[in-house]
């Protein structure tokens, strides 16, 4: 028997950190969708935990998903990071393999929408709602980009999107958020 029918897998472990603020539940989302797509393309990997690092103020700072290889390989890596860059790979994001130092990727650009939870008059608060921020978002941006996750604080709501061009994600919500009520006061930040 020749020995390349022979070779011998590999296994490892990588760990995907995404310059990306997902809530928990968000980044499960990404990772059965990550699960599902190398399952349909015969990619040897599956997530096998993650965790999210969260700033002093509660708000996520970015997110760890920890994903078992069957041959740990350039080919690999590269698929996994393919997969990563067609969902959701922010600018900054990383891939370290085990024992090896980390390598950024990433080429999605964020923009994180910060409404003003305090400053503005009681009746804005009244008779506007954060959902109605979010659902506009949505359809301003369809086929470009989508809210991906969202942060309620002590003093801000925030909405996080992430897409291939800062600018155009803020000119495409920017009439919006320059006439509804409740984004007066508003931050729009670049996050990635």
């Amino acid at each position: 028997m020749l020995s390349f029918f022979n070779k011998k897998k590999t296994p490892g472990h990588l760990t995907v950190t995404l310059n990306a603020k997902l809530q928990p539940q968000h980044r499960f989302e990404l990772e059965d969708a990550f699960d599902s797509v190398c399952k349909k393309q015969g990619i040897g990997a599956s997530v096998d935990g993650g965790g999210t690092l969260m700033e002093k103020t509660g708000e996520v700072k970015e997110c760890d998903i920890e994903i078992a290889v069957e041959d740990m390989n350039e080919k690999t890596v590269d698929q996994i990071k393919g997969v990563f860059e067609a969902m959701l790979a922010p600018i900054g994001s990383r891939i370290t393999a085990s024992g090896k130092s980390p390598e950024t990727f990433g080429s999605h650009q964020g923009l994180g929408l910060y409404l003003n939870g305090v400053d503005l008059p009681a009746e804005v608060y009244q008779t506007c709602d954060s959902n109605v921020v979010y659902s506009e978002c949505e359809k301003l941006l369809d086929g470009v980009a989508v809210v991906n996750s969202y942060w309620q604080g002590p003093t801000e709501t925030a909405l996080y999107i992430y897409g291939k061009d800062f600018e155009e994600l803020a000119r495409l919500i920017k009439p919006f958020v320059d006439t509804y009520p409740l984004c007066q006061k508003a931050r729009v930040v670049r996050i990635a």
